[in-house]
């Protein structure tokens, strides 16, 4: 039977969790919600599998005047992809992806104090993380957060999302170690069609899973 929708993103964390078995009851998995869409999704992946939670924010450069479509993504540590070819293509100057740049900076730097406080990052070196969206359209957000991730030099890096575009997954397939897309329909319309409530996760909503995830604070060594 054709996929048709999961209801809210609780439930896609579930069937998504059913394809990540494999790394259940694993002391080296650590569970990295990308904010603030998949800490749902990843929080429900995390219980299941008996792994600690935790976030890496990373934020889409939307394309100037049209926000909603992708030109690239930052992430922390100066991690930065761009689509050349999409910003030449656009016309789109150096001047105006810088502007969208320090913008979204200002942006993820905001998201980390509100969501992390002084707590510190998880020390990923040697540790399998598993990077969880709510989908994936152009994977470029996920892709440079795969690539901040690959600078803490973990064992292994997985990328997981419940819907996802078949070219998004194909292009992960060249960054990450594993990538789990449970489903990819066809024509993919867009990460928010296949959901049947797709409200915007809140920033309160993102720390009270985090908080709950991880009660005393920090991830296990």
């Amino acid at each position: 039977m054709a996929f048709e929708f999961f209801r809210n993103r609780q439930q896609a964390g579930r069937v998504l969790a059913q394809r990540l078995a494999a790394y259940a009851h694993k002391p080296d998995v650590v569970v990295l919600a990308l904010p603030r869409g998949g800490t749902p999704v990843a929080y429900e992946v995390a219980k299941a599998l008996h792994a600690p939670l935790d976030l890496l924010v990373v934020r889409k450069l939307g394309v100037p005047g049209h926000e909603e479509y992708a030109m690239g993504a930052i992430a922390g540590g100066g991690e930065r992809v761009l689509d050349e070819d999409l910003v030449r293509e656009l016309g789109i100057g150096a001047k105006e992806v810088d502007e969208v740049v320090r913008n979204e900076q200002d942006e993820l730097e905001r998201r980390e104090r509100a969501y992390r406080g002084d707590r510190p990052a998880p020390d990923l070196h040697g540790r399998t993380a598993i990077l969880v969206d709510d989908g994936l359209a152009t994977g470029a957000t996920m892709r440079v957060a795969v690539r901040a991730v690959r600078r803490q030099a973990p064992a292994r890096v997985v990328v997981a999302a419940p819907v996802a575009s078949r070219e998004a997954c194909a292009l992960l397939l060249g960054e990450a170690d594993d990538v789990v897309c449970a489903e990819t329909p066809e024509p993919f319309l867009g990460v928010g069609r296949w959901y049947l409530d797709f409200s915007q996760t809140s920033d309160e909503e993102v720390c009270h899973l985090i908080e709950d995830a991880n009660p005393h604070g920090t991830l296990p060594a």
